[in-house]
């Protein structure tokens, strides 16, 4: 990223102790480039013109966000004459990669750790039905295939707004959006209770509510770690940020019939909502859209993030003139079909599990609710740690020489034929404990997709991440509709699980071949059709 440096008008600028004399050079316009980062600088802000009374000026730096540009460095990321050395971030190729305690300390950490909470609370706040419709269902006399409806109205809010919210995202950042999205599925959440026993209308509503809110997470976490992370990081970040998203189904389901005994049927639903307008707070007060904007990151790790992130900028350093982004065009490349389609059978063998695991648990195996919840919980808790050793596995193999494209292909093949074969084992299995087993596998290689078609989001195309993301989910919100509803209606007419999940594995497979041939790894041209 070239920064240029403009004189011959006000700016800001920084008091710093060094001497500054007048250079020749700079009666021109000239680039500018970080020094060491063992350089000590001074934190003193000032307004004002280029002098030798001791100042400096701090230039802009823009990254093609209409909501993001024109805005102005930290004031301590200022130099002296003595150490300016000219030139610019994106020459720097060889900038030494940061350490494990630097990484994990650095506040890109820290940005996907509170998105990894923001996920962990979007998939807490879904399960938690999961849970609470048998005691529901029992309840209010509902069958299997109405409780499947009940469950599948979260899913309607869902199908809306991945595309309008990807949109929203791609043009006003992953900060905001996510900031109000959360605010509003915990509102949802929240008042659950008082929907559930005002009628069923107002129940289905609200979890239609809490879809349409939850719709632009997962377009949001792309979108936040495109801009915070470079290309040999993303894996590894979208792996932290998922595994909050797993944390949050295994917290959901163990937590749920505990806080249902002591506070009812809707303590959890309570808590649940209480904690995100918890997290709103600190997200909004500590987070910020990117790092150029960031008052606490170090000069080195912007330097380092500002070196190593594709060229163009990530966000693209051309400003939208709209909101709508080209449809016909993204929808003309097969690549963008080969991820709409690793979405939808990525959601479809997601929700089912999610929905109807506890379910089946209970009258397959015929454990109690608990057990059910802890049987169906710790493929989750798998799934987080194994979607991480993915990523790292996945940024390695790009590291070591091998191509982006032969990279996603290869963590798309395990996160879809290992969760075909696990399910084929699952039909088989003669007791809860071999069935929790085969279980926990098919999720755990599954997140290996998130290092496949979820990371590959952000690379055919960095300016519409967020609007692929959104179309890709919608896909996948329709396939989980007919899937978690055809479940129901599937048992009641076939009379076994089992006949689902081995149709569920054929679909793994079918779906692993497409990636595999029409996906890719390179940014694609979006500008032509065809």
């Amino acid at each position: 990223m070239n920064s240029t440096i403009a004189f011959g008008r006000p700016f800001r600028c920084q008091r710093f102790s060094g001497d500054l004399s007048p250079k020749p050079i700079l009666h021109e316009p000239a680039k500018f480039k970080l020094p060491p980062r063992s350089l000590q600088l001074s934190k003193r802000n000032c307004t004002g013109s280029l002098s030798s009374a001791g100042y400096f000026p701090v230039f802009g730096l823009r990254n093609g966000s209409s909501s993001d540009s024109g805005f102005v460095l930290p004031s301590r990321i200022g130099v002296s004459s003595n150490d300016a050395q000219f030139g610019s971030f994106a020459e720097d190729k060889d900038m030494e990669s940061p350490s494990f305690f630097e990484f994990i300390t650095s506040e890109r950490v820290k940005v996907v750790a509170m998105l990894a909470l923001a996920l962990a609370l979007c998939n807490a706040d879904r399960v938690v039905m999961s849970v609470a419709i048998v005691p529901l269902s029992l309840s209010n006399g509902w069958s299997r295939s109405f409780a499947g409806i009940v469950q599948s109205s979260f899913l309607w809010g869902y199908f809306v707004s991945p595309i309008a919210g990807g949109a929203l995202v791609d043009y006003y950042g992953g900060k905001m959006v996510m900031g109000w999205g959360v605010a509003l599925w915990s509102l949802a959440t929240f008042l659950t209770p008082w929907a559930a026993e005002t009628s069923l209308w107002a129940l289905l509503a609200m979890r239609a509510l809490l879809g349409i809110a939850e719709g632009v997470a997962l377009p949001c976490m792309n979108n936040m770690v495109a801009r915070w992370f470079p290309p040999t990081e993303r894996a590894r970040a979208v792996g932290i940020a998922m595994a909050g998203f797993q944390l949050g189904s295994a917290i959901g389901l163990v937590l749920s019939p505990i806080l249902m005994s002591q506070a009812g049927i809707f303590g959890p639903f309570v808590i649940f909502g209480l904690s995100g307008f918890l997290w709103v707070l600190v997200w909004l007060s500590a987070i910020s859209s990117t790092p150029d904007r960031n008052l606490q990151i170090s000069k080195y790790e912007l330097e380092y993030v500002l070196s190593k992130r594709q060229q163009p900028s990530v966000v693209e350093n051309v400003p939208k003139k709209t909101v709508i982004p080209p449809f016909k065009r993204l929808l003309s490349k097969m690549p963008t079909w080969s991820l709409i389609i690793a979405n939808a059978m990525h959601s479809w063998g997601f929700f089912v599990i999610l929905s109807w695991m506890p379910i089946y648990f209970n009258s397959v195996y015929h454990v109690d609710l608990r057990q059910a919840a802890w049987f169906s919980a710790v493929p989750w808790a798998v799934m987080a740690l194994m979607g991480y050793v993915g990523g790292l596995w996945s940024d390695g193999l790009i590291k070591s020489g091998t191509s982006v494209t032969l990279t996603r292909k290869i963590m798309q093949s395990i996160g879809f034929i290992g969760p075909g074969i696990a399910l084929i084992g699952l039909t088989s299995a003669r007791s809860a404990s071999l069935a929790s087993a085969w279980l926990t596998l098919a999720v755990g290689l599954k997140s290996f997709s998130h290092s496949g078609f979820l990371v590959n989001l952000q690379e055919i195309a960095p300016q519409y991440s967020g609007v692929l993301h959104g179309m890709s989910n919608t896909a996948g919100t329709l396939a989980a509709i007919v899937g978690t509803v055809g479940v129901g209606f599937f048992v009641e007419i076939v009379g076994s699980f089992q006949g689902f999940l081995l149709l569920t594995s054929a679909l793994y497979f079918t779906a692993a071949i497409f990636y595999i041939i029409f996906s890719t790894g390179k940014r694609v041209n979006f500008e032509e059709t065809g």
